[in-house]
Parts: structure tokens; C-alpha cells; sequence
């Protein structure tokens, strides 16, 4: 049984309508932008973060908790964190250097958050490649360390008094534009055919009990 066949298994275990949103909802999503979190303790400012990705269709976050493990609060998440992929980084040595590297591996551009850009902000960003953006801490920002590691430094304009968004206004800002401009370009943004139907998998098996049961008993069967 091929991961298709198996697909349209299971997913006779949910209702048409939650399959119905899994196939409206999957081709909206995308890895070309990633968000990393560095060391977030407030856990209402976790969870919006990850309420906003799943709104603007970001399907990755990375969670480096070297000081403050990250803690979401259900009553702001809303359930959206069983359809969001989290990655945590919790290294001994440098969890920050560990979600570095992850992310260039997968080619995508180190994007830091800081006021130190003089020129580029979420509307002019290039998006010919990934970007990972990076968040930090609510009272310190972002670490030296991932300040300098960055390919690019971005900057949200403000127009008043105070010095800098709350966090999770920051990821909004900086997601909901990059998301329109992405929709609106001739990048390929969205998920290829084979990752769509594997996120479609996963979200499926989010909605059963014992889902592995049903996997196995799904697979003799076949045989």
C-alpha cells in the first residue's frame, strides 16, 4: 500500500467535511518561510506566534530554548498547534549554532529582526529563496550570537514613541506581508506534491485514536 492508498484509508475515519479542509487548506501552506523563536518565555507570545502561522499558512517553527522552554497556553492557540510542525533545538553547548546550521542545510537565508537594518524591511525583502525569520526574547531581542550570524537584518518601521513591537505583533507584521507578496509573486512557494500529501497524512493522523492501530490494521489487510 502506497502513502496515497493509505490516504484515502484513513482519512474514511474522518468526517468529509475535516477532508474537505485538509485538501482546501494544504496547497496554502508553505516552507519557503520559516519562523525561529529564540528563548521566548511569556507563553501567550509562544502561542500567538503559532496562532499567526497557522492563519497565514508558515508551516514550520523552530524553537531554540536554551534558557526558557518554550510553553504554550491553550486558550491562545486554539488548537492550532496540532496542524503546525514545532522543532525544538535544547543543546548544551549552543542550541542557537544547532538551528543555524539545520536551517542552512535546507538552504534557507538567516533573517534577524533587529532595528539594525537601515534598509530592508517586509516589503522589500527579497524572496527568490527561503527565509528563516528569526524573533527574540521579549526584554533582549535576539542574541549577539544569532545578530551575527544572520545573512540579513530586518526592520519593521515604527512611527511613535516606543522603541519596538511586542514579539508576537512583530510576527504577525512580518508574516501576513511576506505571505501577500509570496501569493501575489511567480515564486514557488508552496509544497510540492509529495510533501502535500504527507502534511495531509499527518494532519489526518492528528485526528485519530491510536492511529498507528489503524495504520497496521489498514496495511494487513492490503496484504
Amino acid at each position: 500500500m502506497d502513502d496515497l492508498q493509505l490516504y484515502d484509508k484513513l482519512s474514511a475515519f474522518i468526517s468529509d467535511n475535516k477532508r474537505a479542509l485538509f485538501d482546501r487548506i494544504a496547497p496554502q501552506r508553505t516552507r519557503h518561510i520559516t519562523v525561529v523563536l529564540e528563548n521566548i518565555f511569556q507563553s501567550q507570545n509562544a502561542s500567538a506566534v503559532i496562532r499567526t502561522c497557522d492563519l497565514v499558512g508558515v508551516q514550520d517553527i523552530h524553537v531554540i530554548e536554551d534558557r526558557n522552554k518554550y510553553q504554550l497556553n491553550p486558550d491562545v492557540t486554539m488548537g492550532s498547534s496540532k496542524w503546525i510542525d514545532i522543532h525544538r533545538y535544547r543543546n548544551a553547548e549552543s542550541s542557537t549554532m544547532d538551528c543555524v546550521r539545520a536551517l542552512r542545510a535546507k538552504g534557507y537565508c538567516i533573517v534577524a529582526t533587529s532595528p539594525r537594518s537601515e534598509h530592508i524591511t517586509p516589503e522589500s525583502i527579497p524572496l527568490d529563496r527561503p527565509l528563516a525569520f528569526c524573533f527574540g526574547t521579549e526584554l533582549t531581542g535576539l542574541s549577539d550570537e544569532l545578530l551575527e550570524e544572520a545573512d540579513m537584518h530586518l526592520r519593521i518601521p515604527m512611527h511613535g514613541f516606543t522603541e519596538s513591537y511586542n514579539i508576537s505583533v512583530s510576527a504577525a507584521i512580518v508574516l501576513y506581508t511576506l505571505m501577500q507578496r509570496l501569493r501575489s509573486s511567480d515564486v514557488q512557494w508552496q509544497l510540492h506534491d509529495e510533501a502535500l500529501l504527507q502534511l495531509k497524512l499527518q494532519w489526518t493522523r492528528t485526528m485519530l485514536q491510536n492511529p498507528s492501530l489503524i495504520e497496521q490494521r489498514l496495511r494487513d489487510d492490503a496484504r
